[in-house]
């Protein structure tokens, strides 16, 4: 249990930002790993687009029963991060790829745009001017994921994100990847991406790839990882609406 004498240090939003914009590297660009739900923006897009999917119908009602059964399990800590996590994409199988694409287009706007935390767009817009290489993982379904690191000018070819294999234009329930805890590691490892100048995440599910920066910068943390950063010394921020 973290007690107050062992609380990590708090930056202020103007010492957040001084730390940001000293990041630099000599050899080569900057890269840069950002978590996006809790770090970039305050909600859980990824339950929240479940909620979405139902209230719109996109789902049957097979499939709604499951998935509610599935997630009070998780809630209750009888289903673990990995497992609802994979559950939550393959629960879309038989669906159209071009229609959960279209789906997340409409749902980020209107449930969760309006939640991004400025300090972290401009956090991510100064590192753009360094021609940082931003890297964004989540284990978020990767439709949603995309669509909102549009508004970070964040490419869809690098984004790490929970997904399942699409053939002939239908989702099927193969995982791919879902990127949590050691599994973001491994994921960021795929892609060459071993030892980031920055990492920035929210919860004990990024301490993982916190771990592997060269500066870690826990945003908005969750009691465990508000806990791993005083064990570490990485200082903490919590930004403002």
């Amino acid at each position: 249990m973290t007690t107050a004498s062992t609380l990590p240090q708090t930056l202020t939003p103007a010492e957040f930002a001084a730390a940001v914009d000293s990041l630099q590297t000599a050899e080569e660009n900057l890269v840069v790993v950002v978590d996006c739900d809790g770090t970039l923006w305050s909600l859980d897009s990824g339950s929240q687009f479940m909620h979405w999917s139902i209230e719109s119908g996109l789902l049957s009602r097979d499939a709604v029963d499951w998935l509610d059964e599935r997630y009070r399990k998780y809630q209750r800590g009888e289903v673990n991060e990995l497992q609802i996590c994979g559950e939550m994409v393959q629960v879309y199988q038989n669906l159209r790829d071009a229609e959960l694409r279209q789906t997340a287009a409409a749902f980020f706007p209107k449930r969760i745009a309006q939640t991004i935390f400025p300090d972290l767009r401009r956090a991510v817009e100064t590192l753009q001017t360094k021609g940082a290489e931003i890297w964004a993982v989540s284990s978020t379904n990767h439709w949603v994921v995309e669509e909102g690191v549009k508004l970070f000018n964040i490419p869809a070819n690098r984004v790490l994100a929970a997904r399942v294999a699409v053939e002939d234009g239908i989702v099927t329930d193969r995982l791919l990847d879902v990127p949590t805890d050691e599994g973001k590691v491994t994921a960021l490892r795929n892609v060459g991406v071993t030892r980031p100048d920055a990492v920035f995440g929210n919860s004990i599910h990024d301490a993982a790839m916190l771990a592997i920066a060269h500066r870690a910068f826990p945003i908005n943390p969750s009691p465990a990882l508000i806990e791993r950063s005083a064990q570490q010394n990485w200082p903490v921020f919590f930004p403002s609406l």
